[in-house]
């Protein structure tokens, strides 16, 4: 599974046989949370999560958010149009 990028101890991931629309999984210790991109321009919504409370799922979107323009390139590289 690539890890497209790291932030604070959580690692965001695009798998290679996942489906759209773009989004990102975005693991830390605790849990999971699953943000649809909305490329190109966003916002990232969450779309659901596991064992993440409210502080750290706000954290993980504004982190989403401040990439997103990289993250919506390597959905593209890893599956073409968003």
């Amino acid at each position: 599974m690539p890890t497209v990028f790291r932030f604070d101890g959580l690692r965001v991931v695009i798998y290679p046989n996942d489906h759209r629309p773009a989004h990102v999984h975005v693991k830390s210790a605790v849990g999971e949370a699953v943000f649809i991109l909305q490329c190109p321009d966003g916002p990232p919504i969450l779309r659901e999560s596991f064992g993440c409370n409210r502080a750290e799922l706000t954290r993980m979107a504004g982190n989403v958010a401040s990439v997103l323009t990289k993250l919506c390139e390597d959905w593209s590289a890893i599956h073409g149009a968003y």
